[in-house]
């Protein structure tokens, strides 16, 4: 399980052995963690609180790696995209894209779908595969499927 006290004790060990982008990138984290408690008025997130909260620092840092790297900053976005890798180590195993693919196609010859039930469909693929899945690459080959 997934909590505030794990972080803590993984940016212990981030700092003992002087890994400062870990350390840096933790540090972040946690004080994103306690912000959201704090908003929320609640002594602790739950553990799907959190993986959300993960989930959206990974998706920031890959936009924000992209934009660096379109304004030809390469150093800025391989800093961003390391820091996105050492945050996914938290988030649950994703399916490969190709396993998404041939899920979503089940799906859909299962299902009578056409491109107005745009929403109702993605919301049954994401109860279906919870974290388990990006959510982009769902929607995007939604859209492409339900044309």
């Amino acid at each position: 399980m997934l909590s505030l006290s794990q972080i803590e004790s993984d940016l212990v060990l981030a700092m003992k052995a002087k890994d400062s982008l870990a350390v840096n990138t933790l540090r972040g984290l946690k004080t994103r963690i306690q912000n959201e408690q704090i908003a929320k008025t609640k002594p602790e997130l739950s553990e799907e609180e959190i993986f959300a909260l993960l989930a959206s620092e990974v998706k920031r840092r890959k936009e924000a790696a992209e934009s660096f790297t379109k304004g030809s900053r390469p150093e800025q976005a391989k800093a961003e995209l390391a820091e996105a890798e050492i945050l996914q180590k938290y988030l649950p195993v994703q399916m490969s894209e190709a396993e998404v693919i041939a899920y979503v196609d089940k799906f859909l010859s299962e299902n009578s779908f056409t491109a107005a039930d745009f929403g109702k469909a993605m919301g049954q693929l994401k109860a279906k595969l919870g974290r388990q899945a990006d959510g982009g690459l769902l929607s995007k080959l939604l859209k492409e499927k339900l044309k």
